[in-house]
């Protein structure tokens, strides 16, 4: 990845690393899908309409008894959440995980009664026939979590009521893992990022070999092992892109570099970015009759800060990982937002070539993750346009912080205190800054009743942070290019933008 961003800290940088984070995939059955599709089964099957339940009610049973086979064989046990909301399943499995180990297999699975799609049976007095109505209802859903060889840790949700939407989690940072580890790249990865990489072109190359045929192939297989009733019934799972998230993460040589830069990109990200910014970032414009909410959004997070912009149910977001590392991540929750270039079927009938809504087939993910690496992309060049003040901010931090000499100590510079801010603003003066001034007659120029002594201490302070210089041999003193640049900006901030704002 070529950015504006890479150019302008290119000598802070070690890599950059895109791939996809965290993917949430939903399965639904082909035959049983939607509330026709069961209508239409029933009747070419020779069962009826309000046999349903019936039938409904075997596949519940199907479903638990292979749940449990699996965890017997598995010398584990299916634990029973009573209250979903209050428990913490992902901080449960990072504590197996450090007793278990990352060995592929079975790690634990979970059962809760929760809310799920349903059908039921109806008389329609239209039409003065039985048919299928959608509705919600509650059953018990199963989270098994394991690890698999190639994608690392996941999880599959299974509800035990028809139509038995399934959900399957995975992360693409353990997927491209997988594949370094197949092709003997070595790497480091802390808390779920990638903080070195010895080949990051080779390990891109892979990231972008995202094949949806083997993740569809993986899917189906794992999901066999767990619904038992899709031979029988002659079925397979439909797999769409319910949730992706695609990251790019720029590694940093130095903790204390991205530290300062961040928190200025932050800020400046906070009062810069609009929403025709963030329609820019999506590749589309703001139209008049734009209805779903576009903004952004400033969080406190215990790992630390997030900025996220957001259009409709996407966004991208901006955080700090780990020590190092500078996440831009493109979340899609409506992949139907992203247009792509592909066959499209008129009303007439014909097969045509142009733009249209993207498809939330998995086979979509070749596609969506060039389109979300060119949002990160267009995220990166707008932040760089941003001026870096982060070295501003340490020369801030340097005249503020006390300095010690010959177990003397001598306090920092503070603009808000009333002798600080005369003595700078009397260094400001035209006459000051051409003859350069000398004890007397900085003494003489202050409104303060300080003697000879007390204005040498002032003096020896201000050298020490840098704000003048002595001439040598002589007792005159001249205010620094460095002191000029702190004073100036200092003063213009108090007087022109803090002290209006409190006013």
């Amino acid at each position: 990845m070529h950015t504006e961003f890479h150019k302008k800290y290119s000598t802070h940088i070690t890599g950059t690393i895109s791939c996809f984070d965290r993917i949430i995939i939903s399965g639904t059955l082909s035959n049983w899908g939607y509330p026709e599709a069961m209508k239409s089964y029933l009747l070419h099957n020779d069962i009826k309409i309000f046999d349903y339940v019936n039938m409904a009610k075997q596949i519940n049973e199907q479903i638990r008894l292979q749940v449990e086979t699996v965890a017997k064989d598995n010398n584990t046990e299916v634990e029973y959440i009573r209250s979903p909301r209050r428990f913490d399943k992902q901080s449960s499995i990072e504590l197996i995980l450090n007793q278990r180990g990352t060995d592929p297999g079975l790690v634990k699975i979970y059962s809760s009664m929760e809310t799920c799609e349903s059908y039921f049976p109806y008389f329609n007095q239209t039409t003065n026939l039985p048919s299928i109505k959608q509705r919600s209802a509650k059953c018990i859903h199963y989270y098994i979590y394991f690890i698999d060889k190639s994608l690392g840790l996941c999880f599959l949700r299974i509800p035990t009521w028809l139509p038995c939407r399934v959900q399957f989690y995975f992360n693409g940072h353990n997927y491209l893992a997988s594949k370094l580890n197949k092709h003997n790249i070595e790497y480091t990865m802390e808390d779920n990022a990638f903080s070195y990489i010895s080949d990051y072109k080779a390990a891109q190359e892979l990231s972008d070999d995202f094949k949806a045929e083997d993740i569809h192939q993986w899917f189906d297989i794992i999901v066999n092992r767990y619904v038992p009733f899709l031979e029988t019934t002659h079925q397979t799972y439909r797999w769409s892109i319910t949730q992706a998230e695609y990251s790019t993460d720029i590694i940093f040589k130095e903790s204390e570099t991205i530290k300062r830069i961040y928190e200025e990109l932050v800020l400046q990200s906070i009062h810069t970015v609009k929403p025709g910014n963030i329609a820019t970032f999506f590749s589309r414009k703001l139209a008049g009759n734009y209805e779903q909410e576009v903004g952004s959004k400033y969080n406190k997070q215990i790992q630390g800060t997030r900025i996220k912009h957001f259009m409709g149910a996407n966004s991208i977001k901006m955080y700090d990982k780990g020590k190092t590392i500078l996440r831009i991540e493109t979340t899609v929750n409506d992949i139907k937002e992203f247009k792509v270039f592909r066959e499209v079927n008129t009303r007439s009938g014909e097969t045509v070539m142009r733009y249209a809504n993207m498809k939330k087939s998995i086979y979509s993910f070749y596609n969506l993750g060039k389109l979300c690496c060119l949002s990160n992309s267009r995220y990166l060049d707008y932040i760089a346009s941003f001026t870096d003040n982060s070295n501003g901010k340490d020369n801030l931090d340097k005249i503020s912080e006390k300095k010690y000499v010959d177990n003397r100590s001598y306090k920092g510079l503070n603009f808000f205190d009333k002798l600080d801010s005369d003595i700078l603003m009397t260094l400001m003066s035209g006459e000051f800054n051409i003859n350069g001034f000398r004890n007397k007659s900085l003494r003489a120029r202050l409104k303060h009743n300080l003697s000879s002594s007390q204005i040498s201490r002032q003096l020896k302070r201000l050298k020490l942070h840098g704000i003048i210089k002595k001439v040598k041999k002589t007792t005159k003193y001249y205010i620094t290019k460095f002191g000029k640049r702190v004073i100036s900006a200092g003063l213009i901030q108090k007087e022109f933008i803090i002290a209006p704002a409190l006013n």
